[in-house]
């Protein structure tokens, strides 16, 4: 009986994710929020009815590729080409400024005892803050009505880019925590993958998909998906056995590549969006929730949790409204586009798990990551409609 009690863990999981992130849904708030309560309430924390199993790790980790492949289908390239250069300065440094104040943080809070890993697991909590996930936002904007605004269209377009630049940073950073590493080595192999995306991906896979665009009839859509889902998973196995390089970074780009066929992207998206939504999506984030074990948050952490979250919020305050006013916002837009960039959502999430995976972020402060991320994703929507009150500002 014992060997079947993974179907009752995921019955459990399905159907609480379910629930609570209705719940979550009803106050406006995103269901990733419920989500991850409901692994908080079923693990360690609370209630302990569900452990953490291969299994559920195992499938955890498909969900993040899924996850990532959608959110590289979901770029907007021909956004990025119009919003150019101020976007790329604000995501710029929208990176800089949180990684360096997380790594501070890490350093004045954990003196270096002599850890090999010191000053790679204060980088790696820098890491963690450099992501955004514009969803949160992009919801909220769309709400007020300013989404096609010259503030919306910046946000979005270094959102995209913030994305990117992070998942190369947590490339870099997780491929030196094997042993005897060397640098060269580590941007030689980076380099190389980037050749293989240019060579295999954009020369065959794209014009493989176009093909298959091209002559779309009704068995086609479905074989299509089939085989997008095949060189998602590939490409996220190649990325990590030759390279050296996240898996999820395989999986991004391979979104990345197809998200410019219109047919496939839109077909792909749907279908990947329901096999996410139903089972493996709902299972990444309550298993995130199962490892946070919050009865080891200790006074001394509590305090570090507090001085994080403020030094997340800032530091994307203060580096994208910066990057915003150098390349000709003004005062009030660019508060405005460095307050939509604070949520940190499920991408910090992934590179959180990824760090733990690394051993680049221990058990103890695993819980005060996670709970940064949730309180930043809670509380961007109610800024943003702050700062976003002028009813007079015109959309584009």
């Amino acid at each position: 009986m014992e060997s079947y009690s993974y179907l009752l863990f995921l019955a459990i999981i399905l159907l609480s994710t379910k629930v609570l992130g209705l719940a979550s849904s009803k106050v406006k708030m995103p269901a990733v929020v419920g989500a991850l309560l409901a692994g908080l309430i079923l693990g360690p924390s609370v209630l302990g009815v569900v452990e953490e199993t291969e299994f559920l790790t195992m499938t955890s980790e498909i969900g993040v590729i899924i996850l990532m492949f959608m959110a590289g289908l979901e770029t907007d390239l021909q956004e990025l080409k119009e919003t150019g250069l101020a976007s790329l300065v604000i995501a710029v440094a929208g990176v800089i400024f949180p990684l360096v104040g997380g790594a501070a943080v890490y350093m004045v809070f954990f003196p270096n005892d002599g850890d090999a890993l010191y000053m790679l697991r204060a980088i790696f909590l820098g890491v963690i803050l450099t992501a955004t996930s514009v969803s949160i936002t992009v919801e909220t904007l769309r709400e007020m009505g300013k989404l096609k605004g010259k503030v919306g269209t910046a946000i979005l377009g270094a959102a995209i880019i913030d994305d990117i630049l992070g998942i190369v940073v947590l490339t870099v950073a997780t491929s030196f925590t094997t042993p005897g590493v060397s640098i060269p080595v580590v941007l030689l192999k980076i380099v190389g993958f980037f050749v293989f995306l240019g060579v295999v991906g954009v020369f065959v896979a794209y014009r493989y998909f176009k093909h298959l665009s091209d002559a779309f009839i009704e068995h086609q859509h479905r074989r299509t998906a089939i085989y997008a889902l095949v060189f998602c998973l590939l490409l996220s196995f190649i990325a990590e056995a030759a390279f050296g390089v996240a898996d999820i970074t395989g999986a991004f780009f391979a979104g990345l590549i197809l998200c410019n066929i219109a047919d496939v992207k839109s077909y792909v998206n749907r279908k990947m969006e329901i096999l996410g939504y139903m089972f493996f999506s709902p299972i990444f984030f309550a298993c995130v929730g199962l490892k946070t074990n919050l009865d080891g948050m200790t006074a001394s952490l509590i305090l570090f949790c507090i001085v994080l979250l403020i030094v997340a919020i800032l530091t994307k305050i203060v580096g994208c409204g910066l990057g915003a006013k150098l390349t000709g916002f003004n005062g009030q837009d660019s508060v405005r586009i460095g307050v939509g960039m604070i949520s940190r959502g499920e991408v910090a999430l992934i590179v959180a798990q990824k760090g733990a995976a690394a051993n680049l972020v221990s058990p103890d402060l695993f819980p005060a990551v996670v709970l940064v991320v949730i309180v930043t994703t809670l509380i961007t929507p109610i800024l943003l409609k702050i700062v976003m009150a002028d009813k007079n500002e015109k959309t584009a």
